[in-house]
């Protein structure tokens, strides 16, 4: 029996991460959950799942939930102490980071420091601590394993290859909603068309990344510590079905691609039972029906979250902080309406221009650099 742990338990990998559980009676367990603010929806996975301890980021919201479990053996906690805490627990074998930005960086640190494998899902983590958190993990023999589908389909191509022998990632993207579009075609798009991805369902602020592009950077930014790889020998390929998750090129020109439906629970399975397979329900490639498959390059001229993303990765220090911390505060501020789509890339340009670089950043200095981004943000925005 595995006992996990999960960050962000109501988010979109959080909820599928617990239907995975559901599908596997006696093998997995839950031992602690967390949320930000969504108490109905963790209060029922609370009910329904019995974990013993359950972290809730806003202590307003952590004193209501309390109150409303105290029939139960569950115990509540808030803060970042209380995400420290569950990401520590003695009785946890691996933790699901499924929460969304930088606040993922330091319960991962502590669940490495404390000896638990990482299933992880917070890009936030790697871009901007990767210089950080890879080390330390090959420092506690922790297993770093990804459930990002594209960072899963690369990290199943390597299984049993020596990484020594790897020339180029090929990471597949959809090209999201706006696929094909040109900037001037972006002037006057709505939050509601930019939520309208094509293949997955995600949460909104990773589906709004998608939408830019900035997803994709990301992705190349947390794969080049993944798999320890240069910049250089990353290759980003549009694939619009999101039939081929990614691709790995060797020295001798032979390529490996994972292929799949877009089903986030596959990545998800094998993170938690890795090195096993284990069967899964769901639709399954119909090659008759697919007929064939398509790539493209991706237009970084008028998506410029992923130039922007690759940029901030050649100059590294804080600069890749600067850029995730810029576009999270954009994206809050697109989803509320309160800038246009395009102003997500003029937000996250003044961002890295303005910005001093640190040339390797402690977890303080990365976490000041986020704080520092967000307030000239609002100061001007």
């Amino acid at each position: 029996m595995k006992q996990i742990a999960i960050l962000g338990s109501t988010g979109s990998i959080g909820t599928q991460t617990l239907d995975v559980v559901r599908a596997n009676p006696g093998e997995l367990t839950v031992t602690a959950l967390s949320a930000g603010r969504q108490i109905d929806l963790l209060e029922r996975q609370i009910r329904e799942f019995h974990p013993r301890l359950a972290a809730v980021w806003e202590e307003e919201k952590a004193l209501e939930l309390r109150e409303r479990i105290r029939d139960t053996d569950t115990r509540v906690v808030s803060g970042m102490e209380g995400l420290l805490e569950l990401a520590v627990m003695p009785e946890a074998d691996i933790l699901v980071t499924a929460i969304v930005g930088m606040i993922g960086i330091r319960p991962t640190i502590a669940a490495i420091e404390a000896g638990k494998d990482i299933a992880l899902a917070n890009k936030e983590t790697l871009v901007t601590a990767g210089h950080i958190i890879m080390p330390l993990a090959r420092e506690h023999q922790v297993k770093i394993l990804p459930v990002d589908s594209e960072h899963s389909a690369i990290f199943q191509c390597l299984h049993g290859d020596d990484r020594r022998q790897l020339a180029k990632l090929l990471i597949t993207a959809s090209g999201g909603p706006f696929r094909g579009k040109k900037t001037k075609d972006l002037e006057a798009v709505q939050v509601e068309d930019a939520l309208k991805h094509p293949n997955w369902a995600m949460g909104q602020k990773i589906t709004i990344d998608s939408a830019t592009l900035v997803n994709k950077g990301l992705e190349v930014l947390e794969a080049r510590w993944l798999f320890g790889v240069e910049l250089e020998q990353i290759q980003v390929v549009v694939q619009p079905k999101s039939i081929i998750h990614s691709m790995v090129e060797f020295t001798d020109g032979a390529v490996i691609a994972q292929l799949g439906t877009p089903d986030m629970k596959l990545p998800i399975q094998y993170a938690l039972f890795y090195p096993e397979r284990r069967p899964l329900g769901g639709d399954r490639l119909d090659f008759a029906a697919l007929k064939e498959i398509t790539f493209e390059d991706p237009d970084m001229e008028t998506f410029r979250g992923l130039a922007m993303a690759i940029e901030a990765g050649k100059i590294g220090g804080s600069m890749p902080t600067a850029f995730n911390a810029a576009n999270e505060r954009a994206v809050a501020k697109f989803l509320k309406k309160e800038i246009r789509f395009l102003d997500i890339y003029a937000i996250i340009e003044e961002a890295m221009r303005e910005h001093r670089v640190i040339e390797h950043p402690t977890v303080e200095q990365i976490l000041a650099t986020e704080a520092e981004t967000y307030e000239r943000i609002e100061g001007r925005w």
